[in-house]
């Protein structure tokens, strides 16, 4: 009996390769860039099961063209790239990468409020352009304190409690934004849940944990910027789209916003001309909160894991729309 065929948009740490290899029959992208959108359609004419990026839009046009296709292990916590709702109606499994990653994203949201508040990224380019002319002024590169500033929590899942549990290490007050209360969490970090828009007016440092719906495309707008501190940060390891880029550049340059720092974009890669790559109260880095080396190859794992289970008559353990595997 043939092996199924699985095709991995790009190429995984060997842990979760090596595991795909015994059972399945793998196809595996090797070039650094994402396969051309008509490439994965070919590719997946013949595929059984397919490993994405969220660089990879899955959507109807493209499950269309896969007829044997049976299950969608995503490589990420987040899934908006896949059109879940007819990978459903077409028996098609999705299945993501949760847990994992909260830890590696929450020490990363947290490196960059610290790096825009004390201008880390700003005090080394002062260093290598040679600037550092005088070797200590009272007024040389001046940040904001941290320890006991107060933190916003926009999304309190689990990335977002972890954030808080690091703040509480500084001292920061923590509030909270989330559809429904979290009693624990309240308890475990001295949270207290308020509407948005008290956050916003009441926090130092605004952190973004959403996943990308309809509900939460541009949720931080115009007017919501407005009712940040001039003295606040906005950080964002979320999704890119939470933010209208627009919106928060006019902010920064007005100086109706301290800082930002964003691992996430609109548009990924985002363009080098992007305005806001160009102020110096803004740290940019290019979607990587998940990066740490263990986080990555335990994502390998988990993808192969999910493959292999399903593959046995097993329902995935990671699986996001059961009522396909139920169907099945």
């Amino acid at each position: 009996m043939p092996k199924p065929r699985v095709f991995v948009t790009r190429e995984i740490p060997d842990a979760g390769l090596q595991l795909l290899s015994r059972k399945f029959d793998v196809e595996v992208w090797k070039e650094y860039a994402p396969p051309p959108r008509e490439v994965t359609r070919e590719k997946l004419k013949s595929a059984d099961a397919m490993i994405s990026l969220l660089s990879d839009k899955i959507d109807a046009e493209m499950l269309a063209a896969a007829p044997n296709l049976k299950i969608i292990a995503q490589y990420a916590v987040g899934y908006d790239n896949i059109d879940v709702k007819t990978a459903t109606s077409r028996k098609i499994c999705v299945t993501n990468t949760p847990d994992v990653l909260t830890d590696a994203s929450a020490d990363f949201a947290f490196a960059m409020l610290m790096a825009v508040a004390r201008r880390v990224v700003e005090a080394d380019r002062y260093v290598r352009e040679g600037k550092w002319q005088v070797a200590w002024h009272p007024a040389m590169l001046l940040g904001r304190d941290i320890f006991g500033a107060t933190i916003g929590i926009v999304g309190a899942g689990r990335i977002g409690q972890a954030v808080a549990r690091r703040a509480r290490g500084f001292n920061m007050p923590v509030l909270y934004y989330s559809g429904s209360a979290k009693p624990e969490f309240e308890a475990e970090c001295k949270a207290t849940r308020v509407e948005l828009d008290t956050l916003l007016k009441n926090s130092d440092f605004v952190s973004l944990h959403v996943p990308l719906n309809d509900k939460t495309r541009l949720l931080i707008n115009a007017e919501r910027l407005a009712l940040m501190k001039t003295s606040a940060y906005l950080i964002n390891n979320a999704r890119g789209p939470v933010v209208d880029e627009k919106a928060l550049y006019s902010a920064l340059i007005s100086g109706r916003l301290a800082g930002a720092a964003l691992d996430v974009f609109a548009n990924e890669p985002t363009p080098a001309d992007n305005p806001l790559l160009q102020l110096p109260n803004v740290v940019a880095a290019p979607h990587i909160s998940s990066a740490s080396f263990a986080t990555r190859e335990k994502m390998a794992e988990m993808v192969a894991e999910n493959l292999l289970a399903f593959f046995a008559g097993k329902e995935p353990p990671d699986l996001v729309n059961p009522e396909a595997f139920s169907q099945g």
